[in-house]
């Protein structure tokens, strides 16, 4: 059971996404997504993978937390670094860090990860090397410690 979880997760993950490119496009996502907070696992890239869905409280506070750090340093007239499964029914959601974007869009042979995923199902380590500076660790830990 644990090995299909494993799978579907990172089929999910693998999967097509879409940008949230402008800032009211990333309102309305947030706004689907409070719409129904029950269930969604928050999980930072790097960091331990967690083992429960966030409360309703915990995801409200995340996306508000994650929201105002988008606007504060991804300093663009344009989001572009969110992505949803579906904008309309979104089950998946990658936020990229604004501090390592790498090639987030086209094509690359190694891509960066995610600064963080929203997902409905179990989330999985995606990588166990890659280690969050030292300021995002701060960050999310602040928020979920």
């Amino acid at each position: 059971m644990q090995e299909q979880v494993h799978s579907d997760y990172l089929q999910a993950f693998r999967g097509s996404f879409t940008s949230a490119l402008r800032w009211h496009h990333l309102d309305a996502l947030w706004q689907r997504l409070r719409e129904t907070p029950e269930g969604w696992f928050v999980y930072a890239v790097g960091e331990q993978v967690p083992a429960s869905a966030a409360s309703p409280q915990e995801f409200g506070v995340f996306l508000d937390e994650v929201d105002q750090l988008l606007r504060r340093e991804h300093d663009e007239d344009y989001c572009g670094i969110v992505y949803a499964d579906d904008l309309q029914n979104p089950s998946m959601v990658k936020i990229y860090d604004p501090n390592n974007l790498g090639v987030s869009c086209g094509f690359s042979e190694n891509p960066p990860l995610p600064g963080w995923v929203l997902s409905r199902i179990p989330p999985v380590d995606l990588q166990a090397n890659r280690h969050l500076p030292n300021n995002r660790r701060r960050w999310w830990r602040r928020l979920f410690s």
